[in-house]
């Protein structure tokens, strides 16, 4: 480890040279993987008018990427935990900008939904491993801004993918919005072989039992969801996909009670702080996503927008958690987590309910003008503060597998959003026109409220910041950072 690194004074200037390349590094990672979650979401029009393909191809479009990305998180973050969080991360970064390149020659839908899968993949190597990263080099004293920042940056690529898919649609190509990703990407990776500090966690081990149930698992259920209104909820696929997965993911939880080094260690779900952020940041994304997934195609199907018309009328809700989140993980420093968190969610759930609630094949864009307001200051409230929450839940030991727990768990939420509020969308409504759209997006758009409205109940299982000890790694059991601060990871309530 570099020498000027290796310090044990938290405030000492010379750690801001190394702080600000890893915060610079892992943000614009973090951007192109929370980008690619949702940037395909207004180009499907031109995607399924180039390619073909009926809904539950478009659906798989977007789920190929966030499954994959959900099941192998654990497992790309125990792989950096053990070969090289450095090492790891470039690994990642790798194969995402090449799956990128391949998802923009595809041929037909089944070769996009492949190589969405791939992005995936890499997304998932090296997501996990961004906070992990961050978190070592930078101070305690000044890591509630620097997360407040990132996570202000990856909450932005969740809600611009609408906008940054429509603008390069229409005004080049939908196959732009992948190759976007490979100059940014080859960029990254001899940065972050210069620029980043190699660190391990020492006694580490893979879990591939534990991977292949999870795997198993969330397949099923996801596989259930989307297709179930195409073959029916009791039609022998969907009924084998729901209950092999819950199989599968209940004998997942057995396994990580009981095994010894098991990837997502179920003892770290008996903190009341993990539980709550974890249990909150599934159902956020849950209801975000399946919403932005509808809504982003009711302004064009319904509204009558181009793709970047409607990219540009989402902005008062994409752009609010640039300005609102790095405010709020200062708030989170100094009020504690929950609070800030709660509220947070609490504004997003009214704001998909004031989507609802107005929503109509007519409705004018001042109708909806303070739904989108609303639930941009919800978003950027919740995003800064669930990050400080997570990491200071857990000992620096754990921080590897808990950030890949929290990541893995948003994008399962992702992806059963879209397939959970799309399902509901297909038995109530349709594409066939922009009454069947709306009838379809209301009721969907209410349960995406109200699974936002239970994260906020779950968001105040979070100790407040008077009653939250910060964790004390057992002796050895300090990650290889080479930064002493990394052992003090400071409540954030």
């Amino acid at each position: 480890m570099n020498g000027k690194h290796d310090t044990h004074d938290t405030h000492d200037t010379a750690l801001r040279g190394p702080a600000v390349w890893a915060l610079v590094l892992t943000s614009v990672a973090g951007f192109m993987a929370a980008l690619d979650n949702l940037v395909v979401t207004t180009a499907l029009p031109a995607i399924r008018k180039d390619l073909g393909g009926a809904l539950e191809d478009l659906e798989w479009t977007v789920n190929a990427y966030t499954l994959t990305f959900a099941v192998l998180l654990l497992f790309g973050a125990a792989l950096g935990d053990r070969f090289g969080r450095r090492r790891l991360f470039m690994g990642g970064l790798a194969i995402f900008t090449g799956a990128s390149a391949f998802a923009a020659l595809s041929p037909g839908i089944d070769a996009l939904i492949a190589a969405r899968a791939v992005q995936g993949v890499g997304a998932a190597v090296m997501m996990p491993l961004t906070l992990t990263l961050l978190t070592a080099a930078v101070p305690a004293a000044r890591r509630g801004m620097a997360l407040g920042i990132f996570s202000a940056v990856s909450g932005l690529a969740v809600a611009s993918g609408p906008l940054v898919g429509g603008t390069l649609t229409e005004h080049i190509s939908w196959q732009w919005i992948f190759w976007l990703n490979v100059p940014i990407g080859l960029a990254l990776i001899p940065l972050a072989r210069l620029k980043l500090a190699e660190s391990t966690a020492p006694n580490s081990r893979l879990d591939a039992p534990g991977t292949l149930l999870i795997s198993g698992g969330l397949f099923g259920i996801v596989y259930a969801l989307v297709n179930a209104n195409a073959h029916g909820w009791t039609s022998a696929p969907v009924l084998t996909g729901l209950i092999a997965g819950t199989a599968l993911v209940g004998a997942f939880v057995v396994h990580g009670f009981r095994s010894a080094n098991p990837m997502l260690p179920m003892r770290l779900f008996l903190n009341r702080g993990f539980l709550g952020i974890n249990l909150a940041s599934l159902l956020m994304y849950l209801g975000m996503f399946g919403s932005i997934f509808l809504l982003s195609q009711f302004l064009q199907g319904v509204a009558g927008y181009s793709p970047t018309q409607a990219g540009v009328r989402m902005l008062p809700w994409t752009a609010m958690p640039l300005v609102v989140a790095p405010i709020a993980g200062i708030l989170s420093d100094r009020i504690g987590g929950r609070p800030v968190v709660a509220v947070g969610l609490a504004l997003q759930a009214l704001g998909l309910g004031w989507f609802a609630a107005v929503l109509s094949t007519d409705v004018s864009y001042a109708a909806q003008l303070p739904a989108l307001i609303v639930s941009g200051i919800g978003m950027g409230l919740y995003f800064a503060p669930a990050s400080n929450i997570l990491m200071s839940t857990v000992s620096p030991a754990d921080q590897g597998k808990a950030s890949g727990a929290n990541n893995a768990l948003r994008e399962v939420g992702g992806a059963l959003g879209v397939a959970v509020l799309a399902s509901v969308f297909s038995a109530q409504g349709g594409y066939e026109s922009p009454q069947a759209f709306t009838d379809g997006t209301v009721p969907a758009l209410w349960i995406g409220a109200a699974a936002v409205a239970v994260a906020a109940a779950f968001a105040l299982l979070v100790p407040g910041k008077r009653n939250q000890t910060p964790p004390v790694p057992a002796a050895g059991n300090t990650p290889e950072t080479g930064h002493a601060p990394s052992a003090k990871v400071p409540a954030a309530g």
